[in-house]
């Protein structure tokens, strides 16, 4: 693409299989993704104790970092959802991986902090899902 663009679709989370060596598919049916990356703020402002009338600068650093990825649509029927539904169930944690075209891949353990199937009744079921990084996330830059 010459504008350097990259299309919506191709922001990906793919779940692991838990087998060594790891294999990684992407979790098909997603129609609208977003990825967040956040952190809190730790306000670290302190008046100046020589000047304590004068005007304070409010200062601050970074808290704790927050990851999260969410999906919604089609639920097609197939291995990986399988194995999400399972870790759903359980609530486990496990391996996933999402790719921001452009920027890189975020590699680590997940978990699904919320889950939801919905249909109407003349149309397909369809799912959305909230998944949370459970450790630190290993990222890899895009060559």
């Amino acid at each position: 693409m010459a504008t350097g663009q990259r299309k919506g679709r191709t922001l990906l989370i793919q779940i692991g299989n838990g087998e060594s060596p790891e294999v990684f598919t992407n979790l098909c049916g997603i129609k609208t993704r977003s990825f967040n990356l956040s952190t809190t703020e730790v306000d670290t402002t302190v008046p100046d104790c020589t000047n304590p009338d004068g005007p304070v600068q409010k200062t601050s650093e970074p808290g704790i970092a927050s990851r999260t990825f969410s999906g919604s649509g089609a639920f097609i029927k197939g291995a990986t959802h399988e194995l999400l539904v399972e870790h759903v169930n359980a609530s486990t944690v496990f391996n996933a991986k999402v790719i921001v075209p452009g920027v890189g891949t975020y590699t680590g353990a997940w978990f699904v902090t919320d889950f939801e199937w919905t249909g109407e009744m003349e149309g397909n079921m369809e799912f959305s899902a909230t998944f949370t990084a459970a450790d630190v996330l290993t990222f890899t830059a895009e060559s």
